[in-house]
């Protein structure tokens, strides 16, 4: 299995630069690439990367998606004199010529072509390219919105057609609309098309009906188009999480893509003078995460669009230290997606419902009064609106600035010096990945007063006692962040997670989860709110029914494959999310209802939280289980999950009616909205 990440970087890529004055395109700036870099090197992530060199895109290879005529324009702009390149510019909206802005154009491309045969010929695992300039918006036939060359794009058709790939996901999160590669693509199944984006009803750049959400492709390309317009500013953490959890993850994991590029553009980040959004660097740690759990790892993200140095700098890395595999730092913020989020996120699966598996039993319809349109119009009356918020921004850098470096010491924190540990139970070097570590057993004198101090009313047989010495031993170290995650067998899960809960609970921690799969024989009041029980059992617990804290999920996994991506997606991950857990618990007990496949699923993508703090407890009979989930917390290599199984009417019932149940308590689940709510 590759390991590493490759970083593309070339300060050549700078001497792309404005050389007469024009107030749209002055944001565009060389600095961009350079202060990034500089930022990475900082934080000590470019010696962590394998570098690899950027080269010249072919004239062969952007013909793959340009055509001939606008290749020969920008070749001809070489020569030209500065009046030259001003008239030529012109002919385009948005976008300027230097001289050397063709041999710019060319290295940008040849950098995303090195990203992508760095990723698929297993060089690395997945990897990053600084570049200039951008490329989502350039089309067919015309440079656009900064864009020469659609950098992504040339990726996905080079991908395909030297490595034979038939499904390639392009995920945007730049904060305008990638229409040139929603174009190129709008009519080709063999390519998904994400975009998320500033729209306020047509009214942001680039002001095109084919940005909204009824524009879900062309012809066989019908459903493998998704945009999803952002109808106001301010858009933040949640909004996007959400984006993912109610839209694109479940597309992308039923589309099953065997390459995923990423245009990304941090405009959609905090203090971007475009976006005008509230969504914290640490977010794009978080995407990136979810999105490495696709294509066998396979990532490659290509730089697009973000012009405030400062929150452009800081999430290139921590999108790269998502990449490279640290710990995701604790997402800040409350967890609620905004009205007009919702209000998106219901519209655009309604668009999809007909072309879609996921869909096909979600009760959804469009939603037509829009809670965003009545301040359009109030702020289409006045104006001035728009200057102002640019002299308002202008005010703002600075306060921004501030903001992010004192938010950025609050959410870093030092890395554990261990990844995963286990302790030296008899013959465990030979079953788990050699990069866990094993660490010394405890005392069973020490053991033994241990239990009898805090934890006698529930332990009572000596050899679940003396079980215990492991747990302790490794949750201890990992509470005390000597550890990031760990895993340990039990003869009796279900008492060994509430003594793990009870244990974090008396070290300090004041939120911690517990997923529990299987009969959990034994559950503790949950009713202080500092933990949260996620039983998913094959039936309700006896004398146990579901609550804020505790929550029994009904689930027996599809003998097919694996259909248990809805439940993780659509009700799992927002409800952990919603939490923001400490410490993540997941345990494995008896009559286990699940698949290995599911469980590694739960595994890799609740290591989003808590700072990627996971203690796993698994039954000492499940060997196999043990294994696959050690790789995964090792993160050695993306675990298998499985073949997508579409979920049945009832599991899609099921999942509806926990949701309509807990959504005014964990904000995270809500993907719908009522038509009758209008407030913002």
């Amino acid at each position: 299995m590759a390991s590493g990440t490759a970083l593309i970087y070339d300060e050549e890529m700078t001497t792309h630069k404005l050389l007469w004055s024009d107030p749209i395109c002055d944001i565009e700036v060389p600095e961009r690439l350079s202060s990034s870099y500089e930022q990475l090197r900082s934080y000590h992530l470019v010696e962590r990367c394998v570098l690899v060199p950027a080269r010249e895109g072919s004239e062969a290879e952007i013909l793959l998606v340009h055509s001939l005529e606008h290749l020969e324009v920008a070749k001809s702009t070489q020569t030209m004199n500065e009046e030259e390149l001003k008239r030529v510019s012109e002919d385009y909206d948005a976008f300027f010529f230097h001289p050397n802005t063709y041999h710019c154009a060319r290295l940008a491309v040849g950098a995303a072509l090195q990203l992508v045969d760095a990723v698929m010929s297993g060089k690395v695992r997945n990897g990053m390219a600084l570049v200039r300039p951008p490329g989502h918006h350039s089309q067919r036939n015309a440079a656009n919105g900064f864009c020469l060359f659609n950098n992504v794009a040339i990726a996905a058709e080079y991908a395909k057609l030297k490595y034979g790939l038939q499904r390639i996901l392009i995920v945007d999160w730049d904060v305008h609309h990638g229409q040139g590669t929603q174009y190129i693509f709008e009519d080709d199944p063999s390519v998904l098309y994400f975009s998320w984006h500033r729209y306020e009803h047509q009214e942001f750049w680039p002001s095109l009906k084919e940005s909204n959400y009824d524009a879900v492709g062309l012809g066989k390309g019908k459903g493998f188009n998704i945009n999803l317009p952002w109808n106001k500013v301010g858009m933040g953490n949640s909004d996007y999480l959400a984006a993912f959890f109610h839209v694109l993850l479940p597309m992308a994991f039923e589309f099953d893509p065997e390459l995923v590029l990423v245009s990304s553009g941090y405009d959609s980040g905090i203090g971007d003078p475009e976006g005008q959004m509230d969504a914290t660097p640490e977010v794009f740690a978080h995407l990136t995460h979810f999105l490495m759990q696709l294509a066998n790892g396979k990532l490659c993200v290509i730089l697009e669009g973000g012009y405030h140095l400062k929150s452009l700098g800081e999430s290139v890395c921590m999108t790269v230290k998502a990449l490279l595999g640290d710990p995701v730092p604790q997402i800040t913020g409350e967890m609620a997606p905004c009205l007009s989020a919702i209000e998106s996120i219901q519209n655009v699966r309604a668009a999809h419902k007909p072309y879609w598996k996921w869909l096909a039993y979600e009760d959804t319809s469009f939603l037509q009064n829009l809670s965003t349109e009545s301040h359009l119009k109030k702020a289409n009356s006045n104006p001035s609106t728009e200057h102002e918020s640019k002299i308002t921004n202008n005010n703002n850098t600075v306060k921004v600035d501030r903001f992010l470096e004192l938010h950025m010491k609050n959410i870093l924190f030092t890395v554990p010096p261990i990844k995963t540990a286990t302790t030296g139970c008899e013959g465990s070097e030979h079953i788990l990945p050699e990069q866990v570590q094993l660490v010394k057993e405890m005392d069973k004198t020490e053991i033994k007063a241990l239990v009898s101090d805090f934890y006698g009313d529930i332990v009572k047989e000596d050899k679940t006692l003396l079980s215990l010495g492991s747990l302790f031993v490794i949750l201890d170290k990992i509470l005390k962040k000597e550890v990031c995650n760990g895993i340990a067998a039990s003869p009796t899960a279900a008492l060994s997670a509430v003594v793990a809960i009870r244990h974090s609970i008396r070290f300090g921690f004041q939120r911690v989860l517990c997923v529990f799969v299987g009969d959990m024989q034994m559950v503790p009041n949950t009713e202080d709110g500092k933990m949260l029980i996620i039983n998913i059992c094959e039936k309700e617990q006896s004398g146990k029914t579901s609550c804020k804290h505790y929550i029994s999920l009904n689930w027996k996994e599809d003998p097919e494959g694996n259909d248990f991506f809805s439940a993780v997606l659509g009700f799992i991950l927002p409800v952990a999310y919603s939490y923001q857990p400490n410490l993540t618990v997941i345990a494995v007990g008896p009559n286990r209802n699940l698949g290995i496949s599911g469980i590694s699923l739960l595994v890799a993508l609740l290591q989003g939280l808590a700072e990627s703090r996971i203690f796993a407890v698994i039954e000492d009979t499940e060997i196999n289980l043990m294994q696959n989930v050690a790789k995964t917390l090792v993160g050695a290599s993306t675990p298998s999950f499985g073949i997508y199984v579409p979920p049945t009417q009832e599991k899609v019932n099921k999942i509806k009616a926990l949701r309509d149940q807990f959504q005014q308590e964990w904000e995270m689940l809500q993907c719908t909205v009522k038509e009758e709510i209008s407030r913002n």
